[in-house]
Parts: C-alpha cells; structure tokens; sequence
C-alpha cells in the first residue's frame, strides 16, 4: 500500500494523467486528432528539438545548462549549405558540420569544465556567437536544391512510415535511457549534478564527464540541424531560431532539477508527449504559433517553480513535525 502511495507522488505519475488529459481535450476539440497521419505530423514537425531534448537531459541532471544547441543547430546547417553552394560535394559538408558541432561542444565544455566558467553565462554567448556564424555563412540568403536522397531524409519515410528523424530519436531515446539509467557513466552524471566536490573526492573525473556531455550536445545538436534542412530542403541563417525554449522546458517539465541531481527520461519523454499534443491540439483550433509559444513559456515557468513549491511545502511539514514532536516530548517529562 505504502509502495502504491510512493508511486502516486511521482512526477512521472503527474506528467502521465496530463498527458492523458491532453489527449482526451485533443479528441474533443477535433475529429481530425486520431487521423494516423496527424500522429506521425505530431512528432515529425517538432522532431529535431525532441532529439536535442535528449542530450539536454543529461546536461541538464549534470548541473550545467547549454543554451546554444539552436544555434549550433542553425549553425551546423549553415556551414553545410554554403560549403555544398560552393562546389563542396554534400557528403563531404554533412561531415565537416557534425565536425563544427562537435567542436562547438568542446569550446563549450572547456569553458565550463576546465577553466570553470558557469555553463549559463558560457552557452549564452555560444547563443549569441553561433548564430552569428550561421548568419556570416548565408547572410540573407536561402540556399537549397539539394539532391534528392538528401531531402528524401527529412521527408520520406524509411523504416514503415516513420522518417530518419523519428527513427534516430526511438535508437537515441532507448540508448540515452540505458546509458543515463544502467550505467557507471549514468551514476557518474547523477553524482556530479548532486554534489561535484563529493564526486571529485569519490574519484570521479570531473572534467572529462563534462566534456564528453558538452561534446555530445554539439554533435548532436549538429545532426538535428542536417535533418532540419533534409525536411524543409533549403537553410536559412535564422534556421532553428527560438528552438532552445521549447527542448529546455520539454527537459525540467520533465522533472529534471534545474539545480542538477535527480530526473529521469521517462519523464523528460513524458514531458515530450505533452507539449507536442499540446501544440499539436492548439494547431488543430487554429490557435497562432505566437500564442503557441506564450503557453511553452507558461510551462517553463510552472516546470521551474511547482518542484521548488513542492520541496518547500515538504520542507515546512518536516518541521511542524518536529516541532510537534519537540512539544510532545516537553509535555511527557
């Protein structure tokens, strides 16, 4: 019984009735919701953020923040566009881009890991510098007529009807879980985001912990810029404009701590299921997408502080505790 209360007090637990809860509003609010091909829609419109959402998880539950994953995203795409607009074969572009960003990874990870800089202030300016590369390599110009396989990526599906993009995410998801969940590298993210001395003094290396998560957030980051520009068949310098809003509240609705330590992917994928039905049911109603992200933004607020409300009502009830018992004991002697 006790076990089944615990249960119910899980974040996950929430996020599962809301997710429950947005998709029976979906079915009321519009027949064309249950539409197979709306489901597929549902993840292929918002797929490269999901990809990202996943990497940000552990950097996130590791006590670090990378708000430059759009703009490497952009900035990835961008790279590779200009070198393909040049005379630079495709394949050899892909390359050079997932290349950027992982290097873009690295210059983040040695800011934050081995001079110690705050990820928050490191990866604002990564924000800001990255989409400036991006916009340096295009200007205001739209570059696109890619060859048709590369497009036929984002656009065509390839394992059933699911496209790359949706088959990365499933092979990325399962992988991260195992990592993050099975995994001494796993405990290691925990044990850093909960207490970095304690991990440093348990043996814990620290700084490579670290730059290996920065680096796989850029490579990343990079690989869902490439599949950005496959759906849409051309790159813009404002490419993935905005997109750090939406993978960023996806992670703490999740229930990932912003202050690192606890979280899990089931959450975070819970979280994901939401706020695509939530987007995808105000689309439906024709509600804008400025009125869309007026309510991600609601939701990354709430994500923030309902854990902190939560703690400090927790917090205050310990101490009428005890101080109950405190009085309880006075009065027996």
């Amino acid at each position: 019984m006790q076990r089944a209360i615990n249960g119910l007090k899980r974040w996950e637990t929430l996020l599962f009735i809301i997710f429950i809860g947005t998709v029976l509003n979906n079915v009321a609010q519009s027949p064309a919701y249950l539409n197979p091909n709306n489901f597929i829609n549902l993840f292929q419109l918002s797929i490269e953020k999901i990809i990202v959402a996943i990497t940000m998880t552990f950097i996130i539950i590791n006590g670090e923040i990378d708000l430059s994953v759009a703009s490497i995203m952009g900035m990835a795409a961008c790279i590779m566009a200009r070198l393909y607009d040049v005379g630079v074969p495709l394949e050899t572009g892909i390359v050079i881009a997932l290349a950027s960003g992982a290097l873009a990874g690295a210059f983040n990870g040695f800011w934050v890991a081995v001079v110690g800089l705050p990820s928050l202030a490191v990866t604002l300016a990564g924000l800001v510098g990255y989409r400036g590369i991006a916009r340096i390599m295009l200007e205001d110009r739209s570059i696109g007529g890619f060859p048709g396989w590369f497009n036929a990526f984002g656009q065509q599906p390839v394992l059933g009807s699911l496209t790359l993009g949706i088959v990365v995410f499933i092979i990325l998801f399962l992988v991260g879980a195992i990592i993050l969940h099975r995994s001494a590298f796993g405990r290691y993210v925990y044990a850093i985001g909960s207490n970095k001395e304690a991990a440093i003094y348990a043996g814990v290396r620290v700084q490579r912990v670290k730059m290996t998560l920065f680096i796989a957030s850029g490579m990343v980051a990079a690989l869902a810029g490439l599949l950005i520009a496959a759906r849409f068949g051309a790159v813009r310098g404002n490419t993935a404009d905005g997109f750090e809003l939406d993978i960023v509240t996806m992670v703490l609705l999740g229930g990932v701590s912003i202050f690192g330590g606890s979280g899990t992917l089931v959450g975070v994928g819970l979280a994901i299921l939401i706020i695509l039905n939530l987007r995808n049911g105000m689309s439906l109603i024709n509600i804008t997408g400025n009125t869309q992200t007026l309510v991600i933004g609601v939701l990354l607020i709430l994500s923030v502080l309902i854990p902190n409300w939560g703690r400090a009502v927790q917090t205050w009830i310990m101490r009428q505790r005890l101080r109950s018992a405190e009085l309880a004991k006075g009065g027996e002697r």
